[in-house]
């Protein structure tokens, strides 16, 4: 699904370049997912932002889905973004003033769905991930938990090719945590390839693979045994 070739991204002003990401080699299989984990300021969400196409490498090859990405213009790289990639936050991202099903829906909106299609489609992912009887619920009438699992719902609508994962239990208890994860593995397993970028590496156990980056580039890959089932201490 994704090829990444000597991806360079360097950030320069009058009086500085800093390099960010250098030479970064990366390959992902659709249906895997991949836990990219390091220090602070080692690259990696710099890396996330590229793969999400946020952000434009400044040198290097970005094959997504055998399409050369790295020089696409803002413009083809949003109506990608829209129909490819769903994004999962470390804060949930939901409108307040919007109920659950408001919120699910957005992205729907944006593509200029119909009504009846959207009205379809966001019932039966709330019904995927148990949040239908919470449908006309206002954000800060759920819990941490909830709200993620929203956001999760928020990004699949649209049935992405790919699921960016930022710190995506940072805001959680070990408890909302732990629910959050057995989701996203779950989601894994039913076929969605998923990009996650963590500090913890017990979150990364759910992973199929572990990526590890240090001053901006990556240091090793490792293949992760699927665990029966990984618990908070």
């Amino acid at each position: 699904m994704i090829q990444l070739q000597q991806i360079q991204r360097v950030f320069r002003t009058a009086e500085l370049e800093t390099t960010a990401l250098n030479t970064i080699n990366l390959t992902i299989e659709a249906g895997e997912f991949v836990a990219i984990m390091g220090p602070s300021g080692c690259g990696k969400s710099t890396l996330l932002s590229i793969l999400g196409m946020l952000d434009s490498p400044s040198d290097g090859v970005y094959n997504f889905k055998g399409q050369d990405i790295a020089r696409y213009r803002e413009k083809q790289l949003a109506e990608l973004r829209k129909s490819q990639l769903g994004f999962v936050f470390q804060s949930f991202n939901l409108i307040d003033e919007l109920t659950v099903f408001q919120n699910v829906e957005l992205p729907l909106q944006y593509q200029g769905v119909a009504s009846s299609e959207r009205k379809q489609r966001v019932e039966a992912i709330l019904k995927r991930m148990q949040l239908d009887h919470r449908a006309d619920h206002l954000p800060l009438q759920l819990s941490g938990g909830q709200q993620q699992r929203v956001a999760v719902a928020r990004a699949l609508v649209i049935n992405p090719a790919l699921i960016l994962a930022d710190e995506p239990t940072g805001n959680l208890d070990s408890k909302n945590s732990e629910e959050v994860m057995q989701m996203l593995r779950q989601l894994n397993q039913d076929g969605t390839t998923i990009v996650m970028v963590t500090h913890s590496e017990h979150e990364a156990r759910y992973a199929s693979r572990m990526v590890q980056m240090l001053d901006g580039q990556i240091v090793s890959e490792r293949a992760l045994a699927p665990a029966a089932e990984v618990k908070y201490a």
